[in-house]
């Protein structure tokens, strides 16, 4: 998540862009679709906080995706749902997500911009920026943010994704808060939360449970609990995407090619000059444009910074076109 150069011994063969899109467009369940198709405010809601937790993944520790490089794209399609990432800034880092349906009238929005804390035996990465899902049909926009990344040294290696995350609907009034706690001797990938009405603060349901495994609300009504998630059926047994069309010169799997290839061949010496030769080409293409005097600008998305908000990112199309590269469904 922080951006720092690694050899290709410890990197995944796939860049951040692909992770972060794989978080969308890789479930088996159409989560999107029961958010959009909730028949009161309160079950979109549940629908969002299934959806959002889904989005957490599993991690390895000691090996990372690529960092990416400037301008590089990630653009894939599942059945209706069109997934489109660029990385709109190199220094800082900053990646942007638009994903549209058409199908289900849904848009969504990231802009992800990774900061690393430096604490002793452990590495803190705060996900800064917001997430936006718009449920068109209902007039409705769910904003939330994301959880940090805690890599931890000792005592015991490993790493985990903790912190809180708030989900709100300025519309609905309605509001959900996510806690992702560390790591102990009660527990791993524990979540606890509630859903409540962010007027009166009354509390509708209680979360808990394990974002790998299940996760169940509580009506503080009548007791009831229900299962929301079952992380075996929405993230086993994934199909691997395939490439229908010509992709972009600066789609992250042309991009990294050479590196994947060593890596997935072992050839540690080959991957390494591959990656080198990634990292020389954005140096050279930096000069290039200093010595011009231009400024590199994203072609998918408008970028902003201020002080208060930090990075923001708007998509330049309302709408992402059906991709060339797809995931069976």
């Amino acid at each position: 998540m922080g951006y720092t150069i690694i050899p290709p011994l410890f990197n995944i063969p796939k860049s951040h862009l692909q992770c972060y899109g794989e978080s969308v467009y890789c479930t088996n369940n159409d989560m999107l679709s029961k958010c959009n198709n909730g028949e009161t405010s309160l079950d979109r809601l549940i629908s969002v906080v299934t959806w959002s937790i889904s989005t957490i993944r599993p991690l390895i520790f000691g090996v990372a995706p690529y960092n990416p490089i400037l301008g590089e794209t990630h653009h894939v399609s599942m059945g209706s749902l069109n997934v489109l990432l660029e990385q709109v800034s190199h220094h800082p880092p900053v990646t942007a997500l638009h994903a549209t349906d058409d199908k289900e009238n849904i848009q969504m929005t990231w802009c992800h911009h990774a900061v690393p804390k430096f604490h002793g035996t452990t590495v803190e990465t705060e996900v800064q920026g917001k997430r936006q899902l718009k449920l068109l049909n209902h007039g409705e926009t769910y904003v939330m943010n994301a959880p940090k990344l805690l890599l931890r040294f000792l005592p015991v290696p490993g790493v985990e994704w903790v912190g809180n995350v708030r989900i709100q609907c300025l519309e609905t009034g309605l509001q959900a808060d996510l806690c992702y706690k560390p790591n102990s001797f009660l527990g791993k990938s524990a979540i606890t939360g509630k859903i409540y009405e962010a007027s009166s603060l009354k509390t509708l349901y209680e979360i808990d449970g394990h974002w790998d495994k299940t996760v169940a609300i509580k009506d503080t009504n009548n007791g009831k609990v229900t299962i929301i998630f079952n992380a075996k059926e929405v993230i086993s047994g994934l199909t691997t995407p395939t490439i229908k069309d010509a992709v972009w010169p600066s789609e992250s799997a042309v991009v990294w090619s050479e590196v994947n290839q060593g890596i997935l061949s072992k050839d540690w010496e080959k991957a390494i000059e591959a990656k080198k030769a990634v990292e020389k080409m954005q140096r050279q293409l930096l000069r290039e444009r200093k010595s011009r005097g231009e400024t590199w600008h994203p072609k998918y998305f408008s970028l902003s910074y201020s002080k208060e908000d930090g990075w923001d990112c708007s998509p330049v199309q309302k709408w992402v076109p059906p991709a060339p590269i797809v995931v069976p469904i």
